[in-house]
C-alpha cells in the first residue's frame, strides 16, 4: 500500500499553469470526465467563487486520484497486471499574499512538482516555494510549462534554474519545437518522440523513432543527462566507463535515487493548455518522487523524555499525525485536515491533541476531491485526509496517543504586515462579525482580528491588499455581513534596544483573599528574526508548574499588547531569574499579572523602539521602461540591490517600506504604459526611520 502512494503538491509562480496541469492530471487519471478551464471558471480544484471570478488560487485544494504507468515504450502492456498508484495531491495558490497555503502544504508532502514558466523562467514567487521545499527537504520534479507561448525557450529555463536555485536541472525530455512550432517532446530515457493527437484532447499519444535532423541533439542531452547521473550513481559510472549501454530501468532507478536525496532536479516539458506533456509528468510522479516510507523520517519531541525521536512511517505503529490546515464547513464545522506519520485513526474513536493536553473524537475521517468528499475507513500512515470533530485543532497541531506524548515541529508562518479597520454596518451585527473572524483566524495562521483598546473598532491584518480584499469580500458576500472597511494600515512592531533586569512584586485581595506574587525578569534584545523566547531559570523545585505556566501566560500576554504604541512585540528574550513564592498568597492570578506589569515595566525602561516592516519587491520592466521604474522605487524609499537582464524585460529587486507602497501598482502602470509588473512580499521588520 505504502510503496504504490505519492503525496505531491504542485508549486509555482502566478500564472506558471499550476491549475491547468491539475486539471489535466485529474481527467487523464479518470478522476474528472472533462478538463475544467481556469479561463473559464470551470477548473474542479478552483471551487472557490472568487477564485473562480478572479482567476487565481487562493485556497489550497486536495484530491486522490489514481494512475497505472504504461509508459512510452509502445509495445502492448496487459494494464490489469500493472499496480495502480494512488497519488493525494494539493494544488497550492501562486500569490505571495497567500503563501501560508503553499507553507502548510509542503510541510506534510512527500514531493512536489515545481512548474516554470517557459517565457519567463525563474520568477520571483518560484524562489520563495522553492526555499520553503528546501526547508522542508522536499524532494522535487520540474516541469517547463507553456512551450507553446511566444518567447518560450526551454533550455535558458535551465540555465536560470541553477542560477538562481542553486539547483542541479537535468532534462529528461527536451522539446520538439518552440512557441508556434512547439509539436512534442523527446525522452532521452527511451529516446523516442512523444506527440499528442488534439482530436482526442492529447489522450492519445504518437510515439515514434527519433528522426535523423534530431537525432545528434538527442544524443547530447542524453550525454548530458548520464553525465549528472553518473556523478552521483556508482552503478551509471561502472557501466559508462565499461561501454556498456545504459538500460532504461537502471537510468530509471539511479535518478530516482538522486532526486529523493534532492541531488537533481530531473526536468520534463509540455504545453498543459493545450494538452501536451502531461501523461509523462504522471509517469515521474511514479518514478522518481518518494513513496511515504522513502523519505527521511518525521522528527517528534518526545516530552516525557525531553529528546527528538525518529517517527518511521509504520500503519501498525502508534497513532501520530499533524494537523496541517482547517477549513470550516458550514454544515459539518471545522475540517481538520491531517497527515498521519504513524499508526491509524479510525472514525468514531479518540484522538489525543498532545499540544492541548486533550481528548476529542473522530466523528468521521473523509478523502477530499476539491470541495467534495467520500467516507475513509481508517486514516493510516503515509496517508492525507480530513477529520470531522476535533473542534479544539488548529493549525500546526499535533494528534495522536495519550501514552506516547510526542510533538511534530510546529509550523512557522509569516508575520501579518497590513491591517484595515473593519466595523459593521449596525450593532446587531457585532457579534457575528466577531465570530466570523474568529473563524477566518482560525482557518488562516497570517490572518489576524484584534480590538483597538482605543478606538473599539474592529482592526484585521493580512500578507498583503489582495489578502485582505479577499477575505473582506468573503465575509460581506460568502457570510452576508454588512461591513465598512477603511483604509489600508502598515502593521508596526515593537522591541527593545537594551537588557535590564527588574524586580515586581504585586498584591491584591480578592474576595477576602490576598493574592501576592514577586518576580525578578531580564529581558534582553534578541536578533531580528529571532522571534520572542521564554525562559525559566529559578532553582526552586517548591514552586507548582501551574504557577510557571501562569508566569509565562502572563509574559507571553505582553508580549501581544506592545510597550509603548499597543503593536506587538517582536525579538524579546525574558529569563525569569527569581520568583518568591507562598503556598498561602501565591496564586496564578497574581504570578500572571505580576509577569505582565514587571514585562512592561521592564521594557519601557529597556529603550523600546519602533519597527517597521520591509518588503522585497521584484519588477519586471522593458528595458526603455527600466530608468523611470527604479526611480519611482528610490522616490518611495526604496533600495535597488541587483538588476538582472531577462528575455521578457529587466528583473530589478529592490526593498522598500512597506508604508510607501501603497497605490504602487497604480503609478507603476503609469509610467510603464501598463508594461512593467511587479511581486512584493515580507522580508524583515527594522528600525522606522525619521522621514
Amino acid at each position: 500500500m505504502l510503496k504504490t502512494m505519492r503525496n505531491i503538491g504542485i508549486m509555482a509562480h502566478i500564472d506558471a499553469g499550476k491549475t491547468t496541469t491539475t486539471e489535466r492530471i485529474l481527467y487523464y487519471t479518470g478522476k474528472s470526465h472533462r478538463i475544467g478551464e481556469v479561463d473559464d471558471g470551470e477548473a474542479i480544484m478552483d471551487w472557490m467563487e472568487q477564485e473562480q471570478e478572479r482567476g487565481i488560487t487562493i485556497q489550497s485544494a486536495a484530491t486522490t486520484t489514481y494512475w497505472k504507468r504504461l509508459g512510452i515504450k509502445g509495445e502492448n502492456i496487459d494494464a490489469a497486471k500493472l499496480p495502480q498508484y494512488q497519488i493525494n495531491i494539493i494544488d497550492t495558490p501562486g500569490h505571495v499574499d497567500f503563501t501560508a497555503e503553499v507553507e502548510r502544504s509542503l510541510r506534510v508532502l512527500d514531493g512536489a512538482i515545481a512548474i516554470f514558466d517557459a517565457v519567463h523562467g525563474v520568477e520571483p514567487q518560484t524562489e520563495t516555494v522553492w526555499r520553503q521545499a528546501e526547508h522542508y527537504k522536499v524532494p522535487c520534479i520540474g516541469y517547463v510549462n507553456k512551450m507553446d507561448r511566444v518567447g518560450a525557450d526551454f533550455f535558458p529555463v535551465l540555465d536560470d534554474i541553477r542560477a538562481k536555485l542553486a539547483a542541479n536541472p537535468v532534462a529528461v525530455q527536451i522539446p520538439l519545437g518552440k512557441e508556434n512550432n512547439f509539436e512534442g517532446v523527446i525522452d532521452l530515457i527511451e529516446m523516442k518522440e512523444i506527440r499528442w493527437d488534439s482530436a482526442t484532447d492529447g489522450e492519445e499519444m504518437d510515439i515514434t523513432p527519433i528522426s535523423g535532423e534530431r537525432e545528434a541533439l538527442a544524443k547530447e542531452w542524453r550525454e548530458r543527462l548520464i553525465d549528472a547521473l553518473s556523478s552521483v550513481s556508482d552503478a551509471v559510472t561502472e557501466k559508462y566507463l565499461a561501454g556498456e549501454e545504459l538500460p532504461s530501468e537502471l537510468i530509471r532507478s539511479e535518478l530516482r535515487k538522486a532526486v529523493i536525496s534532492r541531488a537533481v532536479l530531473p526536468i520534463f516539458a509540455g504545453a498543459s493548455r493545450r494538452n501536451m506533456g502531461v501523461q509523462p509528468l504522471i509517469d515521474a510522479v511514479v518514478d522518481y518522487l518518494p513513496a511515504p516510507d522513502e523519505t527521511v523520517p518525521a522528527v517528534g519531541h518526545h516530552l516525557k523524555k525531553d529528546e527528538d525521536i525518529t517517527i518511521p512511517c509504520d500503519p501498525n505503529a502508534i497513532p501520530l499525525g499533524l494537523v496541517f490546515k482547517i477549513q470550516n464547513d458550514r454544515e459539518a464545522g471545522s475540517l481538520c485536515y491531517a497527515r498521519m506519520y504513524s499508526g491509524s485513526i479510525k472514525p468514531g474513536t479518540m484522538v489525543f491533541n498532545v499540544g492541548k493536553k486533550k481528548r476529542e473524537r473522530a466523528n468521521r475521517i473523509l478523502r477530499m476531491h476539491s470541495n467534495k468528499s467520500e467516507p475513509m475507513d481508517s486514516l493510516q500512515a503515509g496517508d492525507i485526509g480530513v477529520i470531522i470533530g476535533l473542534k479544539l485543532a488548529q493549525t500546526g497541531d499535533t494528534i495522536g496517543s495519550e501514552g506516547w506524548p510526542v510533538l511534530l515541529e510546529k509550523m512557522q508562518f509569516p508575520e501579518p504586515v497590513i491591517s484595515v479597520s473593519m466595523e459593521p454596518k449596525n450593532l446587531s451585527e457585532q457579534e457575528k462579525l466577531k465570530e466570523i473572524l474568529a473563524l477566518l483566524s482560525k482557518e488562516d495562521p497570517t490572518f489576524t482580528a484584534r480590538e483597538d483598546d482605543e478606538t473599539g473598532q474592529l482592526i484585521i491584518s493580512g500578507m498583503g491588499e489582495l489578502h485582505l480584499d479577499v477575505l473582506v469580500t468573503r465575509i460581506i458576500k460568502e457570510y452576508s455581513v454588512g461591513a465598512r472597511v477603511g483604509n489600508p494600515q502598515v502593521t508596526y512592531r515593537e522591541s527593545i534596544s537594551t537588557a535590564v533586569e527588574r524586580t515586581e512584586t504585586f498584591s491584591k485581595v480578592v474576595a477576602g483573599k490576598e493574592n501576592a506574587a514577586s518576580l525578578t525578569l531580564r529581558i534582553e534584545p534578541r536578533e531580528r528574526g529571532q522571534g520572542n523566547n521564554f525562559a525559566w531559570a529559578v532553582k526552586n523545585s517548591a514552586i507548582p508548574d501551574e504557577i510557571k505556566d501562569a508566569v509565562e501566560r502572563g509574559v507571553n500576554g505582553a508580549f501581544q499588547s506592545g510597550i509603548a504604541l499597543g503593536y506587538p512585540c517582536i525579538d524579546i528574550g525574558v529569563t525569569v531569574v527569581n520568583a518568591v513564592y507562598s503556598e498561602l498568597t501565591g496564586t496564578e492570578f497574581a504570578f500572571e499579572a505580576c509577569a505582565s506589569l514587571g514585562f512592561d515595566e521592564a521594557c519601557r525602561n529597556a529603550a523600546p523602539i519602533l519597527l517597521e516592516p520591509i518588503m522585497a519587491v521584484d519588477l519586471v520592466a522593458p528595458k526603455e521602461f527600466v530608468g523611470d521604474v527604479i526611480s519611482l522605487v528610490t522616490q518611495r524609499g526604496g533600495q535597488v540591490l541587483s538588476m538582472d537582464s531577462k528575455p521578457g524585460g529587466d528583473e530589478v529587486k529592490a526593498q522598500a517600506p512597506m508604508a510607501k507602497m501603497f497605490g504602487f501598482m497604480t503609478s507603476l502602470r503609469s509610467v510603464s504604459q501598463g508594461r512593467a509588473t511587479f511581486t512584493m512580499e515580507f522580508s524583515h521588520f527594522e528600525k522606522k526611520a525619521e522621514r
